[in-house]
């Protein structure tokens, strides 16, 4: 084979593979890049947010007084008020403590000024209602007969608003430590002594048997005169501790500090004026 036949047909092949690519359909340019697809609406829930944080079950660890009237007494200062006006021997409390008062240290904690000017005034009638379910509303009737004169109202809005709960809180834990004292040895000895003198050591006694050693030491009278009497009105007893709804008062006695003994002796009232 001579040399001017290769050459020919290397020009041959040459053409045939030219035309065979010429022929071809172009290769279709690479696709662009795509922009990731936009993110769908089924998401991973975000963590829930924190509920605005309400009113507390059991109120901060603190110091208290749980101020307890003898109504009979209560009644010779003020006979005009509304619960002393239909104060008879056959009601609850005159042989059992009224519910005078929870009392922290502070007072009038975040109250409206037209609401604390109304209260230092006298107007109770004119504070907002204390809201409360009808079951603990009935107790706190029975409980704390200055209801009739909204002494209720005066009480939430000085003390209770310092308490650290909402109002059912404030109330059930106060009207709680009532009973707890009015089921004890000491409401027995104020019962077997009406119409005769009491000491104050009496009663720290009776709370030290009741409520074990110590108990009495945070206890206080208070006396008011009355003509030619003098009477005890009301005693009050510092507690230290957390509260709720349920409160161990033999703890709180304990745990508080020790106080003057207030009014040394003094009578325990009947019902009526003497």
């Amino acid at each position: 084979m001579n040399s001017r036949f290769l050459l020919l047909m290397v020009v041959v092949f040459l053409a045939g593979a030219g035309l065979v690519l010429w022929l071809r359909p172009a290769a279709p340019p690479p696709p662009a890049a795509r922009a990731p697809p936009p993110a769908t609406t089924e998401v991973a829930p975000a963590p829930a947010a924190a509920p605005a944080e309400g009113p507390r079950a059991t109120a901060p660890r603190q110091f208290l007084i749980l101020a307890a009237s003898w109504q009979p007494a209560f009644c010779e200062t003020a006979p005009g008020k509304p619960e002393c006006r239909t104060l008879g021997a056959e009601r609850h409390d005159a042989s059992h403590f009224a519910l005078h008062g929870l009392w922290p240290r502070d007072d009038y904690c975040d109250v409206a000024a037209t609401h604390r000017a109304a209260d230092e005034a006298g107007r109770w009638s004119a504070l907002p209602p204390v809201e409360l379910t009808a079951a603990l509303r009935t107790a706190l009737d029975q409980a704390m007969p200055g209801t009739r004169s909204q002494l209720e109202r005066h009480e939430w809005i000085k003390h209770g608003t310092c308490f650290g709960t909402d109002a059912e809180t404030y109330y059930a834990a106060s009207v709680a430590l009532l009973d707890t004292l009015n089921r004890s040895a000491v409401r027995d000895l104020f019962a077997a002594r009406i119409g005769r003198e009491i000491s104050a050591e009496q009663v720290r006694d009776a709370f030290d048997d009741a409520f074990g050693a110590g108990a009495g030491d945070s206890v206080k009278l208070a006396c008011a005169e009355d003509g030619a009497r003098r009477i005890v009105t009301e005693i009050t007893l510092g507690l230290y501790g957390e509260v709720d709804a349920t409160p161990d008062l033999r703890s709180l006695l304990r745990a508080a500090n020790p106080t003057s003994p207030g009014c040394r002796r003094g009578i325990v009232d009947p019902v009526g004026a003497q």
